[in-house]
Protein backbone atom coordinates (compact mmCIF):
# COMPACT_ATOMS: atom_id res chain seq x y z
CA UNK A 1 0.00 0.00 0.00
CA UNK A 2 0.83 3.72 -0.44
CA UNK A 3 2.04 5.73 2.75
CA UNK A 4 -0.88 7.89 3.68
CA UNK A 5 -0.37 11.47 3.50
CA UNK A 6 -1.78 12.41 6.94
CA UNK A 7 0.96 9.96 8.56
CA UNK A 8 3.38 12.93 7.99
CA UNK A 9 1.06 15.79 8.73
CA UNK A 10 -0.33 16.93 12.38
CA UNK A 11 -2.81 14.48 13.26
CA UNK A 12 -6.26 15.60 11.98
CA UNK A 13 -9.72 13.39 11.74
CA UNK A 14 -8.22 10.50 10.16
CA UNK A 15 -5.56 9.89 12.93
CA UNK A 16 -8.31 11.05 15.13
CA UNK A 17 -10.76 8.19 14.29
CA UNK A 18 -8.15 5.20 13.88
CA UNK A 19 -6.46 6.08 17.30
CA UNK A 20 -8.38 3.53 18.46
CA UNK A 21 -7.10 0.69 16.35
CA UNK A 22 -3.64 1.82 16.25
CA UNK A 23 -4.16 1.79 20.38
CA UNK A 24 -5.01 -1.85 20.28
CA UNK A 25 -2.00 -2.26 17.62
CA UNK A 26 0.61 -1.04 19.88
CA UNK A 27 -0.85 -2.76 22.55
CA UNK A 28 -0.62 -5.90 21.24
CA UNK A 29 2.60 -5.36 20.33
CA UNK A 30 3.46 -4.93 23.81
CA UNK A 31 1.86 -7.90 25.37
CA UNK A 32 3.98 -9.47 22.20
CA UNK A 33 7.31 -8.23 23.67
CA UNK A 34 6.69 -8.14 27.23
CA UNK A 35 5.67 -12.37 26.81
CA UNK A 36 8.65 -13.63 24.50
CA UNK A 37 12.14 -14.41 26.29
CA UNK A 38 14.84 -13.87 23.49
CA UNK A 39 17.26 -16.59 22.12
CA UNK A 40 20.80 -16.14 21.59
CA UNK A 41 22.21 -18.35 18.78
CA UNK A 42 25.94 -18.04 19.47
CA UNK A 43 27.32 -15.55 17.17
CA UNK A 44 26.38 -11.57 17.39
CA UNK A 45 23.21 -10.49 15.83
CA UNK A 46 23.39 -6.71 15.15
CA UNK A 47 19.40 -5.26 14.04
CA UNK A 48 18.72 -2.65 11.64
CA UNK A 49 15.37 -1.69 12.34
CA UNK A 50 13.06 1.48 12.69
CA UNK A 51 10.30 2.51 14.58
CA UNK A 52 8.09 3.47 11.50
CA UNK A 53 6.49 1.00 8.78
CA UNK A 54 7.97 2.02 5.14
CA UNK A 55 11.63 3.45 4.66
CA UNK A 56 13.83 4.94 6.33
CA UNK A 57 17.03 3.88 5.12
CA UNK A 58 17.70 0.23 6.89
CA UNK A 59 18.65 -1.89 4.20
CA UNK A 60 21.43 1.42 2.90
CA UNK A 61 22.66 0.88 6.49
CA UNK A 62 22.85 -2.83 6.76
CA UNK A 63 25.17 -2.94 3.74
CA UNK A 64 27.24 -0.39 5.36
CA UNK A 65 27.29 -2.69 8.44
CA UNK A 66 28.15 -5.75 6.45
CA UNK A 67 30.80 -3.67 4.74
CA UNK A 68 32.24 -2.80 8.21
CA UNK A 69 32.17 -5.70 9.66
CA UNK A 70 33.88 -7.65 6.68
CA UNK A 71 36.75 -5.51 7.10
CA UNK A 72 37.19 -6.66 10.05
CA UNK A 73 37.65 -10.30 8.54
CA UNK A 74 34.46 -11.27 10.26
CA UNK A 75 32.41 -14.24 8.02
CA UNK A 76 28.91 -11.81 8.03
CA UNK A 77 25.85 -13.42 6.80
CA UNK A 78 22.63 -11.30 6.42
CA UNK A 79 19.15 -11.97 7.18
CA UNK A 80 15.84 -10.26 6.37
CA UNK A 81 11.97 -11.75 6.56
CA UNK A 82 11.79 -11.41 2.26
CA UNK A 83 9.00 -8.74 2.74
CA UNK A 84 6.80 -9.00 -0.82
CA UNK A 85 8.03 -12.32 -1.80
CA UNK A 86 6.75 -15.62 -1.44
CA UNK A 87 9.72 -17.97 0.19
CA UNK A 88 9.00 -18.37 3.71
CA UNK A 89 12.29 -19.86 4.49
CA UNK A 90 14.88 -20.48 5.97
CA UNK A 91 16.06 -20.21 2.34
CA UNK A 92 19.73 -19.18 1.99
CA UNK A 93 19.46 -16.74 -1.02
CA UNK A 94 20.77 -17.42 -4.43
CA UNK A 95 20.09 -14.16 -7.41
CA UNK A 96 20.54 -16.64 -9.94
CA UNK A 97 17.63 -18.79 -9.31
CA UNK A 98 15.43 -16.53 -7.01
CA UNK A 99 13.53 -13.07 -7.80
CA UNK A 100 12.06 -10.01 -6.32
CA UNK A 101 8.64 -12.62 -6.16
CA UNK A 102 10.13 -15.41 -4.30
CA UNK A 103 12.92 -13.63 -1.66
CA UNK A 104 11.61 -9.77 -2.03
CA UNK A 105 13.87 -6.69 -3.44
CA UNK A 106 15.70 -6.33 0.33
CA UNK A 107 16.94 -10.23 0.14
CA UNK A 108 18.66 -9.59 -3.59
CA UNK A 109 20.25 -6.49 -2.40
CA UNK A 110 21.83 -7.98 0.34
CA UNK A 111 22.62 -11.13 -1.17
CA UNK A 112 24.72 -8.90 -3.28
CA UNK A 113 26.95 -7.83 -0.17
CA UNK A 114 26.47 -11.09 1.53
CA UNK A 115 25.38 -14.43 2.24
CA UNK A 116 21.57 -13.42 2.39
CA UNK A 117 18.65 -15.79 4.86
CA UNK A 118 15.26 -15.19 4.27
CA UNK A 119 13.06 -16.04 7.10
CA UNK A 120 10.15 -15.03 8.45
CA UNK A 121 11.13 -17.04 11.98
CA UNK A 122 13.54 -14.91 12.17
CA UNK A 123 15.48 -17.20 14.86
CA UNK A 124 15.60 -20.20 12.76
CA UNK A 125 17.02 -17.76 9.90
CA UNK A 126 19.59 -17.05 12.38
CA UNK A 127 20.20 -20.53 13.71
CA UNK A 128 21.36 -21.48 10.35
CA UNK A 129 23.43 -18.88 9.44
CA UNK A 130 25.26 -19.70 11.97
CA UNK A 131 25.26 -23.49 11.31
CA UNK A 132 26.60 -22.24 7.85
CA UNK A 133 29.22 -20.68 9.17
CA UNK A 134 28.28 -17.20 9.68
CA UNK A 135 30.36 -15.21 12.64
CA UNK A 136 27.73 -12.55 13.03
CA UNK A 137 24.48 -11.72 11.54
CA UNK A 138 23.24 -8.20 10.05
CA UNK A 139 19.30 -8.18 10.58
CA UNK A 140 17.17 -6.25 7.94
CA UNK A 141 14.10 -4.87 9.86
CA UNK A 142 13.00 -7.29 12.45
CA UNK A 143 13.72 -4.71 15.50
CA UNK A 144 9.97 -5.17 16.94
CA UNK A 145 10.56 -9.10 16.79
CA UNK A 146 11.60 -10.30 19.89
CA UNK A 147 11.90 -13.95 19.23
CA UNK A 148 15.80 -13.52 18.48
CA UNK A 149 18.07 -12.12 21.01
CA UNK A 150 20.03 -8.88 19.48
CA UNK A 151 23.82 -8.28 20.59
CA UNK A 152 23.26 -4.64 19.14
CA UNK A 153 20.46 -2.88 18.45
CA UNK A 154 20.01 0.29 15.89
CA UNK A 155 16.79 2.03 15.04
CA UNK A 156 17.29 4.32 11.75
CA UNK A 157 15.44 7.57 11.44
CA UNK A 158 14.52 10.06 8.34
CA UNK A 159 15.90 12.44 9.46
CA UNK A 160 13.36 14.68 6.92
CA UNK A 161 10.24 13.09 8.51
CA UNK A 162 10.97 11.69 11.73
CA UNK A 163 8.03 9.70 13.45
CA UNK A 164 5.76 10.84 11.42
CA UNK A 165 2.40 12.14 13.46
CA UNK A 166 3.51 10.33 16.13
CA UNK A 167 0.61 7.75 15.95
CA UNK A 168 0.27 4.12 16.23
CA UNK A 169 -0.53 1.98 12.73
CA UNK A 170 -2.82 3.04 11.24
CA UNK A 171 -3.57 6.18 12.87
CA UNK A 172 -0.10 6.97 11.38
CA UNK A 173 3.33 4.79 10.88
CA UNK A 174 4.68 4.10 14.19
CA UNK A 175 4.90 0.26 14.51
CA UNK A 176 5.41 1.05 18.51
CA UNK A 177 5.59 3.79 21.17
CA UNK A 178 8.66 6.18 20.26
CA UNK A 179 9.45 6.41 23.76
CA UNK A 180 8.91 2.20 23.86
CA UNK A 181 11.47 1.74 21.16
CA UNK A 182 13.86 4.40 21.85
CA UNK A 183 14.73 2.26 25.15
CA UNK A 184 15.07 -1.12 23.33
CA UNK A 185 17.73 0.09 20.62
CA UNK A 186 21.86 1.12 22.00
CA UNK A 187 21.99 3.80 19.32
CA UNK A 188 19.86 6.40 16.85
CA UNK A 189 20.93 7.00 13.18
CA UNK A 190 19.65 9.38 11.71
CA UNK A 191 19.84 9.62 7.94
CA UNK A 192 19.39 12.92 6.46
CA UNK A 193 18.93 16.86 7.71
CA UNK A 194 17.57 16.40 11.10
CA UNK A 195 14.88 18.57 10.49
CA UNK A 196 12.57 17.08 13.00
CA UNK A 197 14.76 16.91 16.00
CA UNK A 198 15.05 13.37 16.30
CA UNK A 199 18.24 13.21 17.61
CA UNK A 200 17.11 14.86 21.02
CA UNK A 201 14.85 11.76 21.63
CA UNK A 202 18.19 9.75 21.84
CA UNK A 203 17.75 9.64 25.86
CA UNK A 204 21.51 9.90 25.68
CA UNK A 205 22.15 6.84 24.15
CA UNK A 206 24.80 7.51 20.49
CA UNK A 207 23.48 9.48 17.80
CA UNK A 208 24.92 8.52 14.10
CA UNK A 209 24.55 10.58 11.63
CA UNK A 210 24.60 9.39 7.98
CA UNK A 211 23.56 10.37 4.51
CA UNK A 212 22.58 8.25 1.56
CA UNK A 213 24.91 9.16 -0.96
CA UNK A 214 24.23 8.83 -4.90
CA UNK A 215 26.91 6.66 -7.17
CA UNK A 216 29.17 9.13 -8.43
CA UNK A 217 29.41 7.64 -11.79
CA UNK A 218 25.61 7.19 -12.18
CA UNK A 219 24.86 10.49 -10.67
CA UNK A 220 27.28 12.35 -13.56
CA UNK A 221 25.14 10.57 -16.52
CA UNK A 222 22.08 11.88 -14.75
CA UNK A 223 23.12 15.55 -14.40
CA UNK A 224 21.30 17.84 -17.08
CA UNK A 225 19.50 14.81 -18.66
CA UNK A 226 15.34 14.94 -19.19
CA UNK A 227 14.26 11.58 -16.94
CA UNK A 228 11.20 10.30 -15.48
CA UNK A 229 11.80 9.34 -12.43
CA UNK A 230 9.65 6.04 -10.66
CA UNK A 231 9.83 4.41 -7.54
CA UNK A 232 7.99 1.96 -5.38
CA UNK A 233 9.94 2.80 -2.12
CA UNK A 234 8.63 4.09 0.95
CA UNK A 235 9.10 7.77 0.77
CA UNK A 236 8.93 7.57 -3.57
CA UNK A 237 9.14 11.61 -3.33
CA UNK A 238 12.63 11.54 -1.62
CA UNK A 239 13.83 9.54 -4.90
CA UNK A 240 12.60 12.53 -7.21
CA UNK A 241 14.00 15.07 -4.98
CA UNK A 242 17.57 13.73 -5.39
CA UNK A 243 17.18 13.18 -8.81
CA UNK A 244 16.30 16.96 -9.03
CA UNK A 245 19.44 17.97 -6.89
CA UNK A 246 21.96 16.25 -8.91
CA UNK A 247 20.84 18.35 -11.82
CA UNK A 248 18.63 16.15 -13.52
CA UNK A 249 15.20 17.38 -14.80
CA UNK A 250 12.64 15.55 -13.96
CA UNK A 251 9.62 15.94 -16.51
CA UNK A 252 7.58 13.18 -14.74
CA UNK A 253 7.17 11.36 -11.50
CA UNK A 254 5.27 7.92 -10.86
CA UNK A 255 5.35 6.96 -7.53
CA UNK A 256 4.25 3.74 -6.74
CA UNK A 257 3.41 1.76 -3.17
CA UNK A 258 6.50 0.42 -1.62
CA UNK A 259 7.64 -2.84 -2.42
CA UNK A 260 5.31 -2.41 -6.19
CA UNK A 261 5.57 -5.57 -8.43
CA UNK A 262 6.01 -3.97 -11.57
CA UNK A 263 4.28 -6.10 -14.15
CA UNK A 264 5.54 -5.81 -17.83
CA UNK A 265 2.70 -3.90 -18.95
CA UNK A 266 3.08 -1.13 -16.54
CA UNK A 267 7.31 -0.86 -17.32
CA UNK A 268 6.49 -0.66 -21.23
CA UNK A 269 3.82 1.62 -20.41
CA UNK A 270 6.26 4.27 -18.48
CA UNK A 271 9.38 3.06 -21.28
CA UNK A 272 6.51 4.18 -24.17
CA UNK A 273 6.10 7.86 -21.80
CA UNK A 274 9.68 8.55 -21.62
CA UNK A 275 9.90 7.93 -25.23
CA UNK A 276 7.71 10.82 -25.53
CA UNK A 277 9.38 13.20 -23.18
CA UNK A 278 12.47 12.22 -24.85
CA UNK A 279 13.46 10.94 -21.32
CA UNK A 280 15.36 8.57 -19.47
CA UNK A 281 13.23 6.32 -17.48
CA UNK A 282 15.20 6.19 -14.07
CA UNK A 283 14.25 3.90 -10.77
CA UNK A 284 16.24 3.28 -7.67
CA UNK A 285 18.40 0.48 -7.25
CA UNK A 286 15.76 -1.71 -5.13
CA UNK A 287 12.83 -0.62 -7.27
CA UNK A 288 15.15 -2.53 -10.12
CA UNK A 289 15.56 -5.38 -8.80
CA UNK A 290 11.90 -5.93 -9.51
CA UNK A 291 11.63 -4.94 -13.00
CA UNK A 292 11.05 -8.05 -15.18
CA UNK A 293 14.09 -8.97 -16.56
CA UNK A 294 13.74 -8.59 -20.36
CA UNK A 295 12.87 -4.79 -19.66
CA UNK A 296 15.61 -4.46 -16.96
CA UNK A 297 18.10 -2.74 -19.20
CA UNK A 298 15.99 0.08 -20.78
CA UNK A 299 15.82 1.70 -17.46
CA UNK A 300 18.47 4.01 -16.34
CA UNK A 301 18.97 2.99 -11.83
CA UNK A 302 20.40 5.41 -9.48
CA UNK A 303 22.10 3.55 -6.34
CA UNK A 304 22.90 4.95 -3.31
CA UNK A 305 25.37 4.40 -0.32
CA UNK A 306 25.51 5.51 3.25
CA UNK A 307 28.15 7.79 4.12
CA UNK A 308 28.87 8.47 8.35
CA UNK A 309 29.64 11.58 9.51
CA UNK A 310 32.15 9.81 11.80
CA UNK A 311 33.07 6.55 11.02
CA UNK A 312 34.42 6.09 14.38
CA UNK A 313 30.80 6.50 15.89
CA UNK A 314 30.20 3.37 14.09
CA UNK A 315 33.37 1.51 15.15
CA UNK A 316 33.13 2.46 18.57
CA UNK A 317 29.89 0.68 18.82
CA UNK A 318 31.34 -2.67 16.40
CA UNK A 319 33.66 -2.57 19.20
CA UNK A 320 31.31 -4.15 21.51
CA UNK A 321 30.49 -7.24 19.91
CA UNK A 322 32.46 -10.58 20.63
CA UNK A 323 33.50 -10.55 16.92
CA UNK A 324 36.05 -13.29 15.70
CA UNK A 325 37.98 -11.91 13.07
CA UNK A 326 41.04 -10.04 11.93
CA UNK A 327 42.47 -6.73 14.31
CA UNK A 328 40.13 -3.82 14.03
CA UNK A 329 40.94 -1.60 10.85
CA UNK A 330 42.60 -4.50 9.10
CA UNK A 331 41.65 -5.77 5.60
CA UNK A 332 40.15 -9.84 5.47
Amino acid sequence: MKTPAFWYRPPGLAAALLAPLGAIYGWAGRRRIAGTVPRPVGIPVVCVGNLVAGGAGKTPVGLALIAALRRRGVAVHALTRGHGGREAGPLCVDPRRQGAADVGDEALLLAAAAPCWVARDRLAGAERAAAAGAGAVVMDDGFQNPALRKDLALVVADGAVGFGNGRLVPAGPLRERVADGLARTDALVVVGEDRCGVAALAGGRPVLRARLVPDAGAAAALAGRDVLAFAGIGRPEKFFATLEALGARVVERAPFADHHPFRPAEIEALLARAAAHGALPVTTAKDAVRLPAALRERVGVLPVAVRWEEEGALDALLDRLPLKGTPHGEAA
